[in-house]
């Protein structure tokens, strides 16, 4: 297994493709699926893309970071803008999404319900 190039590209970069829950592979390391990274013509390395198992969790931490807290501890408000995020992110497209927003965020399916209906109003 090849090790990943020290080259100001990937560096820049690794701290980004982490938090997008992709990771990065050596380049004699892709797949079919894999996203080159390429610097003047030359694939350095590739973006593999984050599986969707996992991406709500992905998701809800992203919110979490942004908000400064877990999703049980936020203020109602910041209860209100952490679903408008997950919803802007396309998190509710995910099946049992509703559900389980609800539980992460200690509240029911209605209350989550009612704060998309606010949303889309």
């Amino acid at each position: 297994m090849n090790k990943l190039p020290r080259h100001p590209l990937v560096l820049a970069v690794k701290p980004i493709v982490e938090a997008l829950g992709a990771s990065l592979v050596a380049a004699d390391e892709r797949e079919p699926g894999d996203l080159p990274l390429k610097w003047e013509g030359t694939v350095l390395a590739a973006v593999r893309p984050a599986p969707l198992h996992g991406a709500l969790d992905r998701l809800i931490d992203g919110v979490e970071r942004e908000l400064g807290g877990k999703l049980p501890t936020l203020s109602r408000e910041d209860k209100q803008l952490a679903i408008r995020l997950l919803d802007e992110r396309g998190a509710f497209i995910l099946r049992r999404a509703v559900e389980d927003v609800a539980d992460a965020m200690g509240v029911s399916r209605i209350t989550v319900y009612n704060y998309l209906n606010a949303l889309h109003r």
